[in-house]
C-alpha cells in the first residue's frame, strides 16, 4: 500500500544579500568621515513625507518619500478613525505605488554596487518597505536605528551638551563694516568660517530679513550649524579657530544654540573698523534690493518708530522718499545702528565682570575688494595667533548682545509614525 505523503511548500529564505542590515548613527558617521569630500558617503535616502523633510533632515540625504504628506494624513485618519487594519492595507497600496515610481525614477540609473543607508523617522516600516524591495534587487541596503531621531539626538549632545569642543574668534565691528564680505574671504583662503546669518536666511536686524529666502526650522538651523562647524573644521589645519561674526543669541526668529553661544560670549575678538561714508556704501550695495522697494523700505522705517520715536522716523521717511539712499544710511548708522552697539558693548561689560580680550583692531580706509582682501590676510594672521596674543579689553569690547535668555533644551521632537 502506497504511503501518502502530505506536501509542504517551502518559504524561501532571505539570503544576507537579500536582507537589510541595520547601521548606527556612530558607524554612518565613521563611513561618511573615510569619504570625505563626497557629499555624502555611503548616500542617505529619506523616506518621510516632504513636509517632516523640510523641517529637518540629515545634510546631503536624498528624499524619496513613500508616502506624500497629504497620503500620510490619510492613512493616520483611517488609523484613528476606521481600523489599524485598514489603514496598514491602504498605506501599503499607497507606498507600493511610491516606491515602483522610485525605482523607475530616482533609483532607475543606480549600479549594482550601489549600498544606500535608508532612514524614516525612526527606522520602522517606512525605511523597512524601501529597504526589503531594494535588498531583494541586489543592492546592499542598510537601516540606519533610530531612523532620524537617532541622528537628532547626536545634535543635541553637539550643541546642547556642557561644553564646546572647538575654538571661536569673533570678528566684531559697527553695522556696515563688512564683516560678512571678510567672512566670505576668509574662507576662500581655506580658513574656518560660520556665516550664521547666510544659514538663519536672515541679516539679524529690521532690515534683515531676506524675501526669497524664508528662514529654516529652528532644527534645520541647527543642523546646519553643527554640519558647517564640522565640515569647516575637518577641512582646516588641525588647531585653526573658527571664525564668525558676533551675534545677538538670535537672528530673526532662530535661536543660537547654548553650547555655540557659550563659547561666543567667552570668544575673543577682532575689531573692524572703517569711516561712516564707506559703510553707507557698503550697505547700499548689500541692500541694493530693498532701497529698490520703496513700500517695504517704508514698512520697515516704520518699525523703528518704537525705538527713536515718531519725528525721527518721519525724517527718514522723507530722505527715501527723495531717493536719498546714501544720506539715509548714515544717518540710520548715526543715529541709531552705532550707538546700539555702543550700549551693547556697556551691557556686556557690565553683565558678567569679565573683561573681554581683543586680538587685534582692523581698519580699513574703504570697503572696496583690495581693502576686504588686505584685511581678510590680516585677520587670519591675528586668529592663528589668537592663544599667544590675547589681551584683556574692557566693557567697551562688543560681545553679541543677549536679548533673552538661551534654550537650555533642544526643540521637543513631535510625535510621529515610522
Amino acid at each position: 500500500m502506497r504511503q501518502r505523503v502530505k506536501f509542504k511548500p517551502k518559504t524561501p529564505r532571505m539570503s544576507r544579500a537579500e536582507n537589510p542590515h541595520r547601521v548606527s548613527w556612530t558607524d554612518l558617521q565613521a563611513a561618511r568621515a573615510a569619504h570625505p569630500g563626497q557629499t555624502p558617503s555611503p548616500e542617505i535616502i529619506d523616506v518621510r513625507s516632504p513636509a517632516e523633510f523640510a523641517e529637518d533632515h540629515i545634510p546631503g540625504a536624498l528624499n524619496l518619500a513613500v508616502l506624500s504628506d497629504a497620503e500620510r494624513a490619510q492613512v493616520g485618519a483611517l488609523y484613528v478613525r476606521e481600523s489599524r487594519f485598514l489603514a496598514r492595507k491602504t498605506g501599503a497600496a499607497l507606498v507600493s505605488r511610491n516606491i515602483a515610481r522610485h525605482l523607475e525614477d530616482a533609483l532607475r540609473d543606480k549600479p549594482g554596487d550601489y549600498a544606500p543607508i535608508v532612514h524614516c523617522w525612526r527606522g520602522g516600516q517606512r525605511s523597512q518597505s524601501l529597504a526589503l524591495v531594494m535588498a531583494q534587487i541586489g543592492w546592499r541596503v542598510g537601516v540606519l536605528a533610530g531612523g532620524y531621531q537617532a541622528y537628532r539626538r547626536h545634535v543635541n549632545a553637539r550643541l546642547y551638551g556642557d561644553a564646546p569642543w572647538f575654538r571661536i574668534v569673533l570678528l566684531d565691528g559697527p553695522t556696515g563694516v563688512g564683516k560678512t564680505a571678510v567672512l566670505r574671504r576668509l574662507a576662500a583662503r581655506g580658513a574656518a568660517t560660520l556665516d550664521l546669518e547666510d544659514l538663519a536666511a536672515h541679516r539679524g536686524s529690521i532690515f534683515g530679513a531676506e524675501p526669497t529666502r524664508p528662514q529654516p526650522s529652528q532644527k534645520m538651523f541647527e543642523t546646519n550649524i553643527l554640519h558647517r562647524i564640522e565640515t569647516a573644521l575637518a577641512a582646516a589645519p588641525s588647531g585653526a579657530p573658527l571664525i564668525l561674526e558676533a551675534e545677538s543669541n538670535k537672528i530673526g526668529a532662530r535661536q543660537i544654540p547654548p553650547v555655540l553661544w557659550r563659547a561666543m560670549r567667552a570668544a575673543p575678538r577682532i575689531v573692524l573698523s572703517a569711516p561712516v561714508e564707506a559703510r553707507a556704501r557698503h550697505c547700499l550695495e548689500e541692500y541694493a534690493a530693498l532701497a529698490a522697494d520703496a513700500s517695504q523700505l517704508d514698512a520697515l522705517l516704520g518699525r523703528l518708530t518704537i525705538l527713536v520715536g515718531r519725528e525721527q522716523v518721519a525724517a527718514w521717511r522723507a530722505l527715501a522718499s527723495a531717493g536719498a539712499h546714501l544720506r539715509l544710511a548714515e544717518e540710520l548708522m548715526g543715529r541709531h545702528y552705532d550707538p546700539a552697539y555702543a550700549r551693547s558693548g556697556r551691557r556686556a561689560g557690565a553683565g558678567d565682570g569679565r573683561a573681554r580680550a581683543t586680538l587685534g583692531e582692523v581698519e580699513m580706509l574703504d570697503l572696496n575688494a583690495a581693502e576686504l582682501e588686505r584685511a581678510a590676510g590680516d585677520i587670519l594672521h591675528l586668529a592663528n595667533s589668537a592663544e599667544a596674543t590675547a589681551t584683556p579689553r574692557g566693557p567697551e569690547a562688543q560681545t553679541p548682545e543677549a536679548p533673552g535668555e538661551t534654550p537650555s533644551r533642544p526643540p521637543s521632537s513631535r510625535s510621529a509614525s515610522a
